[in-house]
This record gives structure tokens, C-alpha cells and sequence, in this order.
């Protein structure tokens, strides 16, 4: 008789023949940087979050490494906005200098990515720049590379185009490669739909669009084959590493995307979703890190090599405990 109970016995064999493996490698923690000085502002909407400064930078980078996290993304909010977002690649921008900051302390010892985008920076809150009411895909291109280019001169390791304008993976590509940053890779969002589950992350950045949404440039979330022929532009174009956003309700994208690719692929545990996981488990409604673990698990199942999360931290020590993988 054929009994799959026998590989389940008790936790070593459990272990043993487990499928899906967890590596504290592959974790990202996402930070905010707030424009000034001695910030640490908590984000209300996303418990257990804050915006720094960044002078405060080394106080949010030594908590990622005390957990054995060592890759960031970074996010800035500036003190002011203008319809082009200029701030976003300015030399002495806030990420810019989030970016000095931490290379200053830390030199190799932690990886910085930066997301590349304009919603943050523009007085308008939209990922570009404006032709009337919509958004000028191409003019939009030589920003987007000029914003990638100053992060990588600041120090950046990696740069994380986020807008979803077309072309704009070749454009940051050629910028790039004619400063002499052919080493830099891209980890392009080359699926990332236009979601209700980005709520708080628009509060915590002030990045909601102040007129219309961006279902014009983002992507229609029914749509399958749409993801991949975007994942396979990215591809062509020079991405290095390929991103799925958001993650949970889109675990079919990222296996579908696992069959369709020899890059890396990514997925981004987005805001909503924390927010969702955080408060059901403060009201008692469910065991937040047991469902932490499992939803971790899940995208790794599907065929996420990387894992951009707010649970970074917390999935680092069920790591090493255990819990997941």
C-alpha cells in the first residue's frame, strides 16, 4: 500500500523532502526616504514601516542586517514636485542621497537597487511626463534613463524601472552602457498590472495620480499572454531580471512566466497585501505568521527566484528557524 504519510512522520523527514527551498538570499526589503533630517516617521497604513531620512539611513540598513538581510530597494519622496519630477534626478535628490549614505557605511556589505519611476516626483502624481491629460510614452524614455543614470553614479547596485512605458529597458540600457555602467543589471517590472492592492504603498510614497489612473500604461489584470509578450520585450531589450507585480493574485503569472524565461524572475509582495496579512492577524482573524510562511512559500512554488517584501525581515528568522523552506 502506498503511503505518502511516511515522509511525513516529524520534522526532519518533513524537511528532508521538502520541495520548495527558502534562501535569505533572494529576500529584498523595500525602504522609504523622506527629503530632510532626522526622520523616522511611521507609515500608518503599512504597520511596522517608516520613511527615513537619510542621515537616518544606518539605522534602517544595521535592523535589515541584524536579520541577516542584505539587499534593499529604495524609494524616495521629495520635498518638492514639478510636472517633469525633476527631484527624481537631481545629484543631490533624496535617493541619491540614501544611496551615498549607505555606500559611505557599508561599501559591499549590503546591495542597493533603486526604483526607477516618476509618480513619486511629479506634481501630477503620474509615471511621466504629460501630453494633456495622458502620459508621452517616448518623451517620458530619456528621464526614466536620466533617473538611472544618477542612482548608478550615486552608487547604486542595480537599477528597477517600475513606470511600464515601452522601450524603456533598451533606453536605460544604452544610457548606461555609454556612461560605462555596462555592469549594472536591470530588474525590470516587466509584468506589473494595474492593481487595487498598491493602496497603501501611494499613501506611504505620496504617489497617487492626482487626476484619472494608469490602466493606460499599466497592465489589465485579466490578461495572461499580454504578461509574457511585455516580459519578452523586457528581454530583448537587456533586463537582467524579470519582475512579476503584484504577487499573490498572480502566482499563475509568475509559474506561466517560469516557463517562458532563462532570466531570474521577481515578484513584488506589495503593499495590500501586507497591509491585508498585518491587520487580519492584529484583529485575530488569522495567525499572521503562519500565513506569512505560507504566502511566502507559495511564490517561491510558483517560480519566484526573488522575493521583494515588507516581510523581509520576519521571513529571514523563519528561515533560519524552519518555518519556510
Amino acid at each position: 500500500m502506498n503511503r505518502g504519510r511516511r515522509l511525513r512522520t516529524n520534522p526532519l523527514i518533513r524537511g528532508m523532502v521538502r520541495e520548495t527551498r527558502a534562501s535569505r538570499d533572494s529576500l529584498i526589503y523595500p525602504i522609504f526616504f523622506e527629503e530632510g533630517n532626522n526622520i523616522k516617521a511611521h507609515i500608518d497604513s503599512l504597520e511596522g514601516q517608516y520613511r527615513y531620512s537619510p542621515d537616518r539611513a544606518k539605522e534602517a540598513i544595521d535592523d535589515c542586517l541584524s536579520h541577516g538581510v542584505n539587499k534593499v530597494l529604495l524609494f524616495g519622496i521629495p520635498k518638492e514636485k514639478d510636472s517633469v519630477g525633476s527631484q527624481a534626478y537631481a545629484e543631490n535628490g533624496v535617493v541619491q542621497q540614501a544611496i551615498r549614505e549607505i555606500k559611505k557605511e557599508y561599501k559591499d556589505e549590503i546591495y542597493v537597487i533603486t526604483d526607477v519611476c516618476m509618480c513619486e516626483y511629479t506634481s501630477h502624481g503620474h509615471c511621466g511626463i504629460l501630453n494633456g491629460n495622458q502620459v508621452n510614452n517616448d518623451e517620458t524614455l530619456k528621464y526614466l534613463s536620466d533617473i538611472a543614470l544618477s542612482h548608478v553614479k550615486a552608487g547604486a547596485d542595480m537599477v528597477a524601472p517600475s513606470d511600464m512605458m515601452d522601450g524603456r529597458i533598451a533606453a536605460i540600457r544604452e544610457k548606461l552602457d555609454g556612461a560605462g555602467f555596462i555592469n549594472t543589471p536591470i530588474m525590470s517590472y516587466a509584468i506589473k498590472y494595474a492593481s487595487s492592492f498598491y493602496g497603501p504603498f501611494r499613501d506611504a510614497a505620496g504617489s497617487a495620480p492626482s487626476f484619472g489612473d494608469r490602466k493606460a500604461y499599466q497592465m489589465d489584470f485579466g490578461n495572461m499572454r499580454e504578461a509574457i509578450k511585455e516580459a519578452n520585450f523586457d528581454e530583448e531589450e537587456g533586463a537582467d531580471i524579470l519582475m512579476v507585480k503584484p504577487a499573490l493574485a498572480f502566482l499563475d503569472v509568475i509559474r506561466e512566466l517560469s516557463y517562458n524565461t532563462n532570466l531570474p524572475i521577481a515578484t513584488y509582495s506589495v503593499s495590500g497585501e501586507y497591509a491585508m496579512i498585518k491587520n487580519a492577524g492584529k484583529q485575530g482573524l488569522i495567525n499572521e505568521y503562519g500565513v506569512m510562511c505560507e504566502t511566502t512559500t507559495s511564490m517561491l512554488r510558483a517560480g519566484a527566484d526573488i522575493l521583494i517584501t515588507y516581510y523581509a525581515k520576519e521571513i529571514a528568522d523563519a528561515i533560519l528557524r524552519g518555518d519556510i523552506g
